[in-house]
């Protein structure tokens, strides 16, 4: 199928010509991809039809990260991280998938998922007239941004009800711009093949985000529909070949979000109110989850999918904040903002016309500084960690919201929306109690430390109890954990209020002052911010072309690079990738360095020559991960697992000097899946040869 776009007049400024950005910089919209500047640096021509058939064989995982198909018969291939939800889900104290790995020697043995969700990108449409309909200069900031939201929600429900596709107004520019992106979407995904944990993620926690690496963050899944394999027409193959340096890669992927667009004024929130408040959450429920974990091997395979989720994002924002700490990463983002403003004050017309829009940014941070804590505590980060708390919130939400019209929902429960919702709420995965109390004593005690145990709603949650004799009788009350029982309290918000339910009346507790702290954020902040944001990028494209593209949206881009070693700091090489032998060199008796048992009995029988992990220049970030890397025949040759530590600070400021995207080895995979797991019937169906490593 080809992909289509209708460009609108003002979208053609925005998406005109992509110029040269500095060096490989760049998460493209597919319909914006530089291909003059990839042809003038590195001598290949990227046609219409290279990016459909990426776009139509990249997929992604709703749990979030990528993925790709890798045969006719929905074979899907992503990383072991992204995929660990589902493994966690499918695992249990006599099946410890995790820890053990998993092969499904015949199609019969594929597990069912219980609530996972992938996506394949068919079109994308411009509706940013229709979004902004109706709205002038004069329009006030709250009011357009309602009417945008409501145009929003009908655009996506219309879509939905043509086509029975997933239907999501995507904002791009910080409104600049508003794409329609449809999606097939697949529900019924089972898994094929995962690695142990102990090489999926070998190093543990105290490697993750550096490089040399050697880990095989892998994992192959299947879609279904109708009970039957999914058959595409594109999808992947393998590469004959692994990659060498200086080699072009390609990673089509779905990055999460950045904030290279973002004002001095924004960045300076971020680095002093908001990301050090996520990063004292995140420690202090990584610490509550490792004591758990301690108690025995039952508790560490219960908790560790949780654990590592929060390490990972713990690590992520450390990096952040070290970028927006660097004096010389702000001198950069002053000087960018100064060169606009220069930009544009040579035309006093449009100077006076934009520069309002700065100070407008910069005082509603300032009042954003004032309820940030609370609105994050209590909305934006309030279930994390807790799967009872995130069912209680939905339940209670879905009950209250369904009933109003479409245009008037919280977006998240939008008839668009609901599908995606309602099959996560009522998912069957396994729900473990004692864990569910130390997320919640350790919540609890959280917001009464950073609110104070004064604050109302800290009081109504505790209702003098301890924290810990508090999350005891949240969890140890509800019924939450039957499914059926969801049900019955979703169809109606006056079986949510006469519910005795611990969980749902701690979710009641919070909903009131989340919504009120939610109304404020969306009337003082995110409208003021959206309006004062998309002038500027306006201002920007105005005064400097269209050679830049749109922070990422957890949505399809593509990024280019070569195959690259760099220097540390101390001037020591790092060679662009790694092998076999430096792995079981590495490997010790002690965790996160143990080899898993197959592994050292298959030694003997590897090359140890084989490269495992490899680097590259392409510009990508969280989101992107299990993100195929491609040669310039649209082959695999490897799969994006990571980012060095370098790269964090990329999220405002791309510098391709050591930051360094991350990769497993083709070469790699199937050397292991020959060797070490003996997965015949995967590697006949990615095209090998049995005996053989030739595709």
């Amino acid at each position: 199928m080809r992909f289509k776009i209708q460009v609108s007049v003002a979208a053609a400024v925005l998406l005109s010509a992509a110029g040269l950005c500095r060096a490989d910089e760049g998460m493209w919209l597919l319909n914006a991809f530089p291909k003059q500047a990839v042809e003038s640096k590195y001598h290949f021509q990227v046609t219409d039809q290279f990016l459909d058939h990426l776009r139509l064989s990249a997929v992604r995982f709703n749990s979030g990260g990528t993925g790709s198909f890798v045969s006719a018969d929905g074979l899907l291939f992503t990383n072991h991280h992204v995929g660990a939800d589902c493994i966690q889900k499918l695992s249990s104290k006599e099946n410890d998938y995790i820890k053990d790995g998993f092969v499904a020697r015949t199609p019969a043995e594929e597990r069912s998922c219980p609530d996972l969700e992938v996506n394949v990108l068919l079109k994308i449409e411009d509706v940013t007239a229709k979004v902004t309909a109706g709205i002038t200069p004069k329009t006030p900031a709250s009011e357009a941004n309602s009417k945008k939201k409501a145009a929003m929600s009908a655009i996506e429900k219309a879509c939905g009800a043509a086509t029975g596709n997933r239907c999501d107004v995507v904002t791009l520019y910080a409104g600049g711009l508003y794409h329609l992106y449809q999606y097939r979407k697949y529900t019924d995904i089972r898994l094929v093949m995962a690695p142990e944990f102990g090489v999926a993620f070998f190093g543990g926690d105290q490697e993750n985000f550096t490089y040399p690496r050697y880990n095989l963050d892998i994992t192959f899944f299947r879609a279904y529909e109708n009970g039957k394999p999914v058959h595409v027409d594109n999808y992947f193959k393998w590469a004959k070949q692994g990659v060498k340096e200086g080699d072009l890669t390609f990673v089509p992927g779905n990055p999460g979000s950045t904030g290279r667009l973002m004002t001095v004024s924004e960045l300076e929130f971020s680095g002093q109110a908001s990301y050090p408040l996520i990063q004292r959450r995140l420690k202090s429920l990584i610490e509550a989850l490792e004591t758990y974990m301690a108690k025995g091997p039952e508790q560490k395979r219960i908790a560790g999918e949780n654990l590592f989720g929060n390490q990972n994002s713990y690590k992520a924002y450390t990096g952040f904040l070290t970028g927006l700490n660097d004096r010389s990463l702000m001198d950069v983002k002053r000087k960018e903002e100064k060169a606009l403003k220069a930009a544009i004050a040579k035309d006093p017309a449009k100077a006076e016309e934009f520069a309002k829009f700065w100070d407008e940014l910069a005082t509603t941070y300032q009042n954003y500084r004032s309820f940030y804590a609370p609105f994050w505590l209590l909305e934006r980060g309030a279930t994390r960690g807790s799967e009872l708390l995130t069912i209680a919130r939905d339940v209670v939400r879905y009950a209250e919201e369904k009933p109003k019209p479409d245009s008037q929902r919280l977006r998240e429960f939008t008839d668009a929306a609901l599908p995606s919702l309602e099959q996560a709420m009522y998912s069957t995965a396994p729900i473990y109690p004692a864990m569910e109390e130390v997320v919640l004593e350790n919540y609890f005690s959280f917001l009464a430390k950073e609110l104070g145990e004064s604050d109302a709603t800290v009081k109504a949650i505790l209702a003098g109890r301890t924290p810990a004799e508090a999350a005891k009788y949240y969890v140890q009350s509800s019924k939450l954990p039957l499914v059926a029982e969801r049900k019955r309290l979703a169809a109606s918000m006056e079986e949510v209020r006469g519910s005795r339910d611990g969980m749902i009346q701690l979710a009641l507790i919070l909903d009131k002052p989340a919504r009120e702290l939610r109304k404020r954020y969306e009337d003082q902040v995110e409208s003021v911010v959206t309006r004062a944001s998309a002038r500027i990028a306006q201002a920007r494209f105005s005064a400097f072309g269209g050679s830049e593209y749109p922070d990422a949206t957890f949505t399809m881009r593509l990024a280019y690079g070569d195959v690259r070693g760099y220097q540390d700091n101390a001037g020591k090489a790092i060679p662009y990738a790694t092998d076999f032998a430096g792995f079981f060199a590495k490997g010790s008796t002690q965790d996160p360095f143990v080899i898993p048992a197959a592994w050292v009995k298959a030694k003997a029988a590897l090359d140890l020559k084989t490269h495992f992990d490899f680097v590259t220049t392409n510009d990508t970030h969280g989101g992107n991960s299990g993100s195929a890397t491609l040669n310039t025949r649209g082959e695999i040759v490897g799969i994006l697992f990571d980012g060095n530590i370098e790269s964090l600070p990329n999220r405002f400021v791309y510098t391709d000097k050591q930051s360094r995207s991350v990769h497993v080895c083709s070469e790699a995979i199937i050397e292991a899946l020959q060797k070490v797991y003996k997965a015949n019937r995967l590697l006949q169906e990615l095209g090998f040869t049995l005996g053989t490593a030739t595709p």
